[in-house]
């Protein structure tokens, strides 16, 4: 279950959800699609000179489990909500040797439109890598929660995921993340809480939300990881209208695919960061919008931050 399911099934359905997202008030509210002429999805792909790989690909079985690789355990995570009013649900990713007497760094990895707390784990297996880069030494042990973005009452994906209620849903996820997630998270496990050990990424929709959320909060996440933001993501004037808040970040890394027709969205954040002379990464590979483009951009993100 990739961000929209597989690629087949969701193109039909992006252009009402571009439509809505691309002109939604900056508090998240979904406009009408009335006036778009053309699914944003499929819009031109041209590729300009930044346009490259940062990075070369992960190597081949980078998310396998590997024999003699010590494994960390998933486990199912519920925390109260004051923003849905119901309990609501994660998947905790805890690194190997998990033991209360450290303090770990937590990333909250979150997923796309159709998608939901389990997506990163059906689809791009975050635990099996992590696993490969501690045991190699290439990533700090760290904790991964994986929630519903989706912040609602009835908080399933499918059906109709392009209904103005639950792309508003992903709006106000921002709230549930920062006043009940991180909170009960930091209650229930190990963590360290200062904003050096917080790191914020996510896939498509979840790469919009994190440019969105993480470029607000400075104060709570000092990593941030978009992987195929999609239109979801404020205008770049609007994410960031002081640069110096930009500088504040230790790492800021966008990724997407050269077969992507959402590129656009990157380039367009990328292009101010660049005009504006803030550090930040921008990686372009030969993925389209689906499975393979996240599993990499995660494998590079993970060893990069909490250092």
């Amino acid at each position: 279950m990739c961000s929209l399911f597989q690629f087949s099934r969701r193109k039909a359905a992006w252009p009402l959800f571009l439509a809505a997202v691309l002109t939604a008030s900056s508090c998240g509210a979904p406009a009408t699609p009335e006036g778009r002429s053309r699914s944003d999805f499929e819009h031109p792909i041209v590729l300009g000179p930044d346009d490259v790989r940062a990075f070369p690909d992960a190597p081949g079985g980078f998310m396998s489990r590997h024999v003699g690789v010590d494994h960390g355990m998933i486990e199912h995570f519920d925390y109260a909500s004051t923003v849905t009013g119901t309990t609501r649900h994660a998947n905790v990713y805890l690194p190997p040797h998990y033991s209360r007497d450290h303090h770990y760094p937590v990333l909250y990895l979150l997923h796309g439109i159709g998608g939901d707390e389990n997506e990163w784990l059906n689809d791009e297996s975050p635990g099996d890598i992590l696993d490969n880069l501690i045991a190699a030494g290439k990533a700090v042990p760290m904790i991964v929660v994986m929630p519903n973005g989706r912040a609602m009452a009835d908080d399933r994906g499918g059906g109709s995921n392009f209904a103005p209620e639950k792309l508003a849903a992903f709006a106000h996820f921002e709230r549930d993340l920062l006043d009940c997630l991180i909170p009960a998270v930091e209650a229930r496990y190990s963590v360290a809480t200062d904003r050096e050990h917080r790191a914020l990424a996510g896939l498509s929709m979840g790469g919009g939300q994190t440019l969105n959320f993480g470029f607000a909060h400075p104060r709570k996440f000092a990593w941030l990881g978009a992987f195929s933001p999609a239109p979801n993501t404020r205008p770049p004037a609007e994410l960031l209208p002081d640069p110096a808040v930009a500088r504040q970040f230790k790492l800021v890394y966008l990724s997407c695919g050269r077969k992507d027709g959402l590129i656009f969205i990157g380039q367009g954040v990328h292009a101010w960061l660049k005009e504006h002379q803030i550090p930040h990464v921008w990686n372009v590979d030969d993925h389209a919008h689906t499975s393979p483009e996240w599993a990499n951009n995660f494998y590079l993100f993970a060893q990069r931050i909490f250092r």
